[in-house]
């Protein structure tokens, strides 16, 4: 059954529809990016609490900035803006059909509608996924880089903004105009600290052409940090079909594990929807569940994927079913990166530890390894750089996290261990590549990259540690080192 209004009440028994009147959904939310992730997260809270007959002035209208973006308005037009999401399990498949977002913004060059969109007072959030790799963060200082060619671009033509950040600075510029409050910006990427990091976007790109109102910004407009949480796949033939079978013809399915987390900083000046009732956390300890996350599952996932990825193993449950793989990733995690994570509140770190090996493990969800893999020059720096400068300055081991850090380096070299030849895999895969080339005789080129290491590879013992793993990863492969590193005599 195509998936449309008219066709809700004819989907199969089992599937779960909106229980609400779509006709009366009011937006209150512009979201930027209306990927995967959005939909099986932002938009299922939502959906949940309009099914309470909450909130119904907070509906979301999607937007993007991005070809993709126009693509993905075409293809949810054709079916009413609905989305049908499947939690998937061994134990069982639940399928629903999400209805919180009633219209999305035409994609413009100019981005003239959705600057218009978000200058309508109704709208009181602008929410953002687009993707780590998306805020213009200098490597080298893990601050805004004023001098990337899309922000330097945007500060010469702020009234025709091609980057997200842009249009959000132009509808505060018409808000502020026409005497109407400004709206709360809420990052919701998988970024460190992200509303500041969202905050020094919006506000940095803003000073290089009107300082009066970056100042105006900066004093008046809420960026709320967060923290979200949902393994979300890429959609392929697997995930059409599995869709299909259901009895849903969905463009645009997405599918999704069971587990779901939100943790918010309640910072909403503009108001808000009451998602405490769907079971969103509001705290002022963001940072604490955001590090735990970061450092436990986002670090965890580079830990299964470099090993999966040499070994040319294809599913992320497949990699868990490898006794020396879980192993790795369980030593790396228990023995180098709990200790280093701060305590969060009613938490037990050793208890979501073991929920990230379980969750991991779910067969049903297909998640694949080359996604774990992907943009690392990105996800590195953020998920474990950082977890090794912190085992270092508290004097313990991080051989385990070093040693990950030389199988994503001999990844980068292009061949799986059994030559197979690893497709483009990061946006700068071309010089990830020339680089790990080098490093497989001289180690020293790769912690070289200050734009991922920034100065770790002037420690003189990372240096060293590195070079020899690295070494050993080539002359024995990575199953043999990794062996030595769970009987410690690596």
């Amino acid at each position: 059954m195509k998936l449309n209004e008219a066709n809700l009440s004819s989907l199969p028994a089992d599937i779960k529809v909106p229980a609400y009147d779509r006709s009366a959904l009011a937006p209150g939310i512009v979201h930027i990016g209306t990927g995967n992730f959005h939909r099986a997260h932002m938009a299922v809270y939502l959906d949940d609490l309009f099914g309470m007959g909450l909130d119904h002035d907070w509906a979301i209208l999607g937007a993007g900035v991005r070809e993709g973006d126009e693509k993905m308005r075409l293809l949810l037009a054709e079916q009413d803006y609905l989305s049908s999401v499947t939690e998937l399990d061994p134990s069982q498949t639940n399928s629903r059909v999400i209805g919180a977002m009633p219209g999305f913004v035409p994609v413009d060059p100019t981005n003239a509608p959705l600057i218009a969109a978000m200058a309508d007072p109704a709208i009181r959030i602008v929410s953002l996924t687009v993707t780590e790799g998306g805020y213009f963060i200098d490597p080298k200082t893990n601050t805004f880089s004023p001098e990337h060619p899309a922000i330097q671009r945007d500060a010469a033509h702020p009234d025709t903004p091609e980057t997200a950040f842009g249009a959000i600075i132009a509808a505060l510029k018409a808000r502020r105009a026409a005497g109407v409050q400004p709206f709360t910006v809420m990052c919701c990427d998988n970024v460190p600290h992200n509303g500041r990091v969202t905050r020094d976007a919006v506000v940095g790109l803003c000073q290089l052409f009107d300082a009066d109102l970056a100042q105006w910004i900066k004093a008046n407009v809420a960026f709320p940090n967060s923290m979200v949480d949902r393994i979300t796949p890429a959609t392929g033939p697997r995930e059409l079909k599995m869709v299909r079978d259901l009895g849903i013809e969905d463009a645009a399915p997405v599918t999704c594990e069971p587990f779901r987390q939100w943790v918010v900083e309640d910072n909403f000046p503009a108001g808000r929807p009451q998602l405490e009732k769907v079971g969103v956390t509001f705290t002022d300890a963001v940072d604490a569940y955001e590090t735990m996350k970061i450092r436990i599952l986002n670090g965890g996932h580079a830990i299964i994927a470099y090993p999966g990825g040499l070994k040319d193993i294809h599913f992320v449950h497949e990699a868990m079913e490898d006794d020396q793989i879980r192993a790795f990733l369980d030593k790396v995690e228990t023995t180098e990166i709990l200790p280093i994570v701060p305590p969060v509140p009613d938490t037990d770190l050793n208890a979501y530890k073991q929920l990230i090996l379980d969750r991991c493990s779910n067969p049903s969800v297909a998640d694949t390894v080359r996604r774990l893999c992907l943009d690392g020059s990105n996800r590195q720096p953020k998920f474990i750089v950082p977890s090794i400068r912190d085992v270092v300055a508290k004097g313990n081991d991080a051989t385990g996290l070093i040693l990950l850090s030389a199988l994503w380096c001999r990844y980068c070299f292009g061949t799986s261990e059994n030559g197979t030849e690893i497709a483009p895999n990061d946006p700068n895969w071309e010089k990830l590549t020339l680089v790990a080339a080098e490093a497989k005789t001289n180690p020293a080129a790769w912690l070289a990259m200050r734009e991922v290491y920034g100065d770790l590879g002037e420690n003189a013992a990372v240096a060293a540690r590195f070079d020899e793993l690295l070494r050993a990863v080539w002359a024995e492969g990575s199953v043999a080192v990794i062996r030595r590193y769970l009987d410690g005599t690596l």
